[in-house]
């Protein structure tokens, strides 16, 4: 039993809403209670006390779409131009040299960094599966971490490689899904359409079938554009959509596009500094499209080779660019300032609604009884925090990595007083450096 007692609560759960100076009380995996004063509970008898005074406890990020094998190639092209770059350096020049042990130490690399900056809940999109030694590392990688995990699973886009995938997704299910006290899933990845890496990888009826036949979710990356939108309508004809299915990116679809998507339930991924700065199709993140048609995204990281490794920073970015446009498209006109969304709203882009898109909406992503113990308590008397007046504007324009003290995992504390538990970092650093030196040794880079 834990017992977080007097700091700020942010619970995401608008059946409870957010406590000035409150407990959350947790027993094994589980949160038992949230409330003002917890310490005469029944439960909370010989619970260990941590105290939060001073701090916010809130829920873990949710990121909805990380290409975690990249990590030790982080940010090696900051200033990739466009997709095209991003694909011939990274997914053709890359990605083939990887071994089963790259593909670990890549993913155990993301993935530490994801919790060390409040991530509880990652979805690997893993589509760099050359071999089913490749898929085992990057899930093994997610459950030696201790984070919660979902695997993402899909064939690589170039390359030699053993052609297992998607078959190969029955033996993940079996040997995965609920693997390490339930933390990890299991989700058929593939691509809108062939335009990038032709037909095998792109979502249709036979990947589909396969992922109704063993019962899994699906994550579609590469969703732009008129072709995308076309394909979303076949999508809904065949019935091939619905809130199992996830949708990345989502940039410069169709009105109708979007109608089909709202109607069906279809979640949506967007990851906001992706589609700013690589420029994926109209370069700006669709969260007005979105909301438009009852859509509550969730967000993503996508690429650490070019882009920030922090939910923070999505949460800004999404903030600013949709808050930009609302007020510059009344600019020189007569037109109303649109609609602004508030720091609630990314934040609950960053949890709840994180935990939902990836199928988890019922396990995590609110300080909920009854859902998983997945949370933080982010300090709020940093320099850079204090004085705490909103602890949701806190959390959002305020706070960073440096300030997150504690993160829970399925109850299990993953950091403490600052910093990692268990994790040798002089170890992970020589090991990660080792990874990327051996794979520009074989790109001859």
């Amino acid at each position: 039993m834990m017992l977080f007692s007097g700091g700020a609560v942010v619970t995401m759960d608008p059946t409870i809403g957010d406590l000035d100076s409150g407990d959350v009380l947790i027993r094994g995996d589980r949160i038992v209670a949230v409330g003002p004063d917890l310490r005469s509970h029944p439960d909370a008898a010989g619970a260990t006390v941590v105290d939060t005074t001073g701090g916010i406890v809130c829920p873990g990020f949710v990121d909805t779409h990380r290409h975690a094998w990249q990590a030790q190639l982080r940010r090696s092209i900051p200033d990739v131009n466009d997709l095209g770059e991003y694909v011939m350096s990274t997914l053709a020049g890359v990605a083939p040299a990887y071994t089963p042990h790259d593909m670990y130490v890549g993913t155990r690399l993301a993935a530490l960094t994801a919790l060390d900056a409040g991530i509880t809940t990652m979805l690997d999109f893993s589509h760099n599966s050359r071999s089913a030694a490749h898929s085992d590392a990057a899930v093994q990688a997610l459950i030696d971490t201790g984070i919660r995990g979902v695997h993402a699973s899909m064939g690589p886009h170039f390359g030699d490689w053993d052609r297992q995938w998607p078959a190969d997704l029955v033996r993940l299910r079996e040997k995965f899904h609920g693997a390490n006290g339930d933390l990890v899933t299991v989700r058929l990845a593939a691509l809108a359409t062939d335009e990038i890496a032709g037909p095998a990888l792109a979502y249709g009826p036979e990947l589909a079938a396969v992922a109704r036949d063993i019962g899994i979710g699906v994550s579609i990356d590469a969703v732009f554009g008129e072709s995308s939108s076309a394909a979303i309508e076949r999508w809904a004809t065949d019935g091939l959509l619905g809130p199992a299915v996830t949708l990345i990116h989502a940039t410069g679809l169709t009105s109708q596009a979007w109608k089909t998507i709202g109607a069906t339930g279809t979640t949506v991924s967007l990851a906001p500094t992706s589609e700013a700065q690589i420029g994926l199709e109209t370069a700006v993140p669709a969260i007005d499209e979105a909301l438009a048609v009852g859509v509550r995204p969730g967000l993503s990281i996508d690429v650490e080779v070019a882009l920030a490794s922090d939910m923070f920073t999505q949460m800004r970015a999404l903030h600013a660019i949709q808050r930009m446009r609302a007020v510059h498209c009344a600019y020189g006109t007569d037109k109303p300032v649109g609609h602004r969304i508030t720091t609630r709203d990314v934040l609950d882009f960053a949890t709840a609604q994180g935990a939902r898109t990836n199928g988890l909406g019922d396990v995590t992503g609110s300080i909920s009884p009854g859902k998983q113990a997945d949370l933080l308590v982010v300090r709020a008397d940093d320099v850079n925090t204090m004085p705490l007046n909103d602890a949701v504007g806190t959390l959002v324009l305020g706070a960073d990595a440096r300030n997150i003290d504690t993160v829970v995992v399925g109850g299990r504390i993953r950091k403490a007083a600052g910093r990692l538990v268990d994790v040798d970092i002089d170890d992970l650093r020589r090991t990660v450096t080792a990874s990327r030196d051996s794979i520009r040794a074989s790109v001859g880079g």
